[in-house]
């Protein structure tokens, strides 16, 4: 895979706008999100979810027999919205339906796994520069923490990024590069992929695994500091999900971490202080032994992390 970015398309996505899942029991997902830090909304037969920076609805939860990523819904600016549609012909997207929790607006099309997805005109959501942690050094003379009597509960602030399963890591990189306009910033052999948007962007805004076949590995979400991150650990253990990954740091990204899989098997992660790569900016990133793709530290890899529960 290259990683240098002087084959761009001619246009490229900015942003994720939201994305959707079918859960079979919205009362327990709707607890779960809660517990997470994330502001839920009863809207019909469906839960609307927001984060705490805006009003901003990232994910829909529709009712469904079983766990199933439903859709993604990706944002571009007006100008570059025909030339990515054609793009996305072009490199062998297929045009479908809407979906019945989707803006019938925009362009719905299929990628090469069958993954359900839509291009929309909307306003950039992926920041235009790399926050700065909260968490800095503690002058002498001040106390660093605070008491777990008046800690606060804690929430991300956005969503960050998406890793998606499927059974061809190549090919899904090829399409996304050719049709949405992203490029890959790091992989590690045709084992995951990392991709990022041309307009500033994370280290990576859609990555791809390697599975039997298509889904959702697990939605990432941003946290300004790792104390939040930890607290944010210590307090699903406290509502009972204590199936845990973190906290740690990855390699690839550079971010810290905490995942946490609720009650359907699915896994979330808190994200904080990811690389980012401003708009214009050559990534010098590559292909990487899988050794130096997943962590430099933290606990031990859960036995069942990559599973696909989907497939």
């Amino acid at each position: 895979m290259t990683t240098a970015n002087t084959s761009w398309a001619k246009a490229g996505i900015h942003s994720i706008n939201h994305f959707a899942l079918a859960l079979p029991d919205l009362n327990e997902a709707e607890k779960f999100m809660l517990a997470y830090g994330l502001r839920v909304e009863r809207r019909g037969a469906e839960l609307h979810v927001r984060a705490s920076a805006s009003e901003h609805v990232w994910l829909k939860v529709v009712a469904g027999p079983k766990k199933s990523f439903e859709f993604l819904s990706l944002g571009c600016y007006a100008e570059d919205f025909d030339q990515i549609c054609q793009q996305i012909l072009d490199a062998g997207g297929v045009v479908t339906a809407p979906h019945s929790a989707g803006s019938p607006e925009g362009f719905w099309f299929k990628d090469p796994d069958g993954t359900l997805l839509h291009l929309r005109i909307a306003p950039k959501m992926m920041p235009d520069s790399k926050a700065e942690m909260e968490d800095g050094n503690v002058p002498a003379g001040i106390q660093g923490a605070a008491f777990r009597s008046t800690m606060q509960k804690v929430g991300p602030s956005r969503l960050a990024h998406m890793l998606l399963f499927t059974p061809d890591v190549l090919r899904a990189v090829a399409f996304y590069e050719k049709g949405l306009g992203v490029k890959v910033a790091d992989s590690s052999k045709d084992i995951v992929a990392f991709t990022y948007a041309r307009h500033g962007c994370d280290h990576h805004l859609i990555a791809f695994l390697k599975s039997s076949g298509r889904g959702i590995h697990h939605s990432s979400w941003d946290m300004p500091g790792v104390e939040k991150l930890g607290i944010g650990s210590s307090q699903m253990r406290k509502e009972g999900y204590t199936h845990q990954w973190g906290v740690g740091r990855h390699v690839l990204g550079s971010n810290y971490f905490n995942y946490v899989q609720d009650s359907f098997g699915k896994w979330w992660e808190y994200n904080c202080h990811i690389d980012y790569i401003p708009a214009g900016m050559p990534w010098d990133g590559g292909d990487h032994d899988p050794e130096n793709a997943l962590y430099l530290w933290g606990p031990d890899l859960p036995s069942n992390f990559v599973d696909n529960n989907e497939a």
